[in-house]
């Protein structure tokens, strides 16, 4: 099993951007995480990042036919690209939704997320743990 876990825009500035919503651990804490899931796990992972929209529409794209299955925090494109969204639906990965904090409860802008209509489940306001349910949800899901 491989999946693919794609981190949006500012999440590489975790530990400094806003510490009372997104914690004070590093975004390499945080890829050590899901790495560290992933092996227990026994599944093979890639782990990307980008603040560009475009990189990460080409990194979905680009994952057809390779993974089984996809993480994605779109961040601050969680709620404006439709590009993201088509391209989750165009792919056709099981694809699992991730925010470290819970955008439920925060400024209204925030209360649409264009990608997680393209996604199995999603996973709000669990901090860093969040990616690890996700990740062991979609390998439950996967192995039915």
């Amino acid at each position: 099993m491989k999946f693919l876990v794609i981190n949006g825009p500012n999440l590489n500035m975790l530990g400094l951007r806003e510490p009372s919503i997104y914690g004070e651990r590093s975004y390499k804490a945080l890829v050590e995480l899901i790495e560290t899931v992933c092996r227990d796990e026994e599944i093979q992972v890639e782990v990307f990042q980008s603040n560009h929209e475009g990189a990460i529409v080409d990194k979905i794209q680009a994952a057809y036919g390779v993974f089984d299955g996809i993480i994605i925090n779109p961040a601050a494109y969680t709620h404006t690209s439709v590009a993201i969204l088509d391209a989750l639906k165009a792919v056709s990965i099981p694809a699992v939704e991730v925010h470290i904090s819970d955008v439920s409860t925060r400024e209204s802008f925030r209360q649409v997320s264009y990608a997680g209509m393209a996604c199995i489940k999603t996973y709000m306001g669990h901090g860093f743990e969040g990616y690890a349910m996700a990740i062991r949800y979609l390998k439950g899901y996967l192995s039915k």
